[in-house]
């Protein structure tokens, strides 16, 4: 259906007009291009209170209703990655519509304006039934989820710590599902620890490697070492530690010279079973075992989690056994999310929301009837732990 037809938009849902009315923002990391206002002017007419969390070039905001008991948060982004050449695109990108087959389509649909639509719309009607809810509710919303991830939850969550600030649950609503709707929740993610190793050796002239020292022939061993070190077995819930290059550069370009550095880009997505200082130290004792004249530089991009169980997760279960009477599958496969600065707080965290199959794709799309489900979904959640 055309997205601009009112006639058609009127009939509908209330999740499905907010979600497309999101998705016609182009909010591309960190613009936020009103996406947030949209949901505020909604939150205050339920009584949230509000507190915009501006960080550089990104925009934030944590609201908060009720003033007793334990703190569930709503947490998503309103940035999206960019789209790409127009022209790849069934539809516009950020001209959402319904297409013949159910399906919403355009940037945004799964990733994860659907789910901040869902959650909002959950609310507005869980407030309109118990106005006198017990429990707290929150929405922690960043536009630095897609992009360097430093201003956006990272230094909300830091934010929230020094001021004293409560939160015992979070739902985060990223795209989770594998097959069908709510078939898994993310109730942990694996540790992401990156690494650069940068290796000197001595250029030269290929006829004269005598003369020189090739630290791609020096290195070979050892990133063989690194490849086949069994670092852990994992665990019930997280797989072994898996180690992987993703990118190797040396030389001139020229077939006839020998290079003079080789820099090496890999990371750890880790278990519980090892801590990231542990992996470091590991990593140099390999190099040095090897005997390289090398730097390394290392990025920790987030500890893994886990909510193994507690009222969220049971509530969570639950929920969606009610609304769908099937039980998801708890997984901790797959990235990482803004759930791994979350954790920190102490907080018990899920991730909950729609298909992952076309995320970042050209001609995303979420099938829409799945947004009213997993609106419900989220509302069942709620009454099971502030109703």
């Amino acid at each position: 259906m055309p997205e601009n037809d009112p006639h058609e938009n009127a009939t509908l849902s209330s999740t499905l007009q907010l979600a497309m009315e999101l998705m016609r923002r182009p909010s591309v990391t960190p613009d936020d291009v009103g996406c947030q206002e949209l949901m505020i002017e909604r939150l205050e007419r339920l009584g949230f209170h509000i507190e915009r969390l501006p960080f550089g070039d990104v925009e934030n905001f944590w609201a908060v209703r009720g003033h007793h008991g334990p703190v569930l948060a709503f947490a998503g982004h309103t940035d999206v990655v960019p789209s790409g050449p127009d022209v790849l695109w069934e539809y516009p990108p950020f001209e959402p519509r319904i297409d013949d087959e159910g399906m919403l389509c355009g940037r945004g649909a799964a990733d994860m304006k659907g789910s901040l639509a869902a959650m909002l719309t959950a609310v507005e009607r869980f407030v309109t039934a118990h106005p006198d809810h017990d429990g707290k509710i929150a929405f922690l919303i960043t536009s630095d989820e897609e992009g360097p991830a430093i201003d956006g939850t990272r230094a909300v969550v830091e934010h929230l710590r020094e001021t004293h600030e409560r939160l015992d649950y979070c739902i985060v609503g990223e795209p989770s599902s594998t097959n069908e709707l709510a078939d898994t929740i993310k109730n942990g993610r694996r540790g992401s620890l990156g690494g650069v190793l940068h290796v000197k050796g001595i250029q030269g002239h290929v006829a004269y490697p005598h003369l020189a020292r090739n630290p791609i022939h020096e290195t070979a061993p050892a990133l063989d070492a690194l490849v086949r070190e069994h670092w852990d077995g994992g665990n019930a819930f997280f797989p072994a530690t898996s180690f992987q290059i993703s990118n190797i550069r040396s030389g001139t370009g020229a077939t006839n010279v020998i290079p003079g550095e080789l820099e090496v880009i890999f990371n750890f997505r880790y278990s519980t079973e090892v801590t990231y200082q542990q992996l470091q130290e590991r990593t140099q004792a390999i190099l040095d075992a090897h005997g390289l004249d090398y730097r390394l530089d290392w990025t920790l991009n987030g500890e893994p989690f886990l909510t193994a169980e507690g009222e969220l997760v049971a509530a969570s279960l639950a929920g969606v056994e009610e609304v769908l009477r099937q039980r998801p599958e708890l997984s901790t496969a797959g990235g990482t999310s803004d759930g791994r600065f979350i954790a920190t707080l102490g907080a018990q965290v899920v991730e909950l929301g729609p298909l992952n199959a076309t995320i970042h794709k050209v001609n995303e799309r979420v099938r829409a009837a799945d947004l009213d489900t997993l609106s419900d979904i989220y509302e069942a959640i709620l009454r099971r732990l502030f109703a």
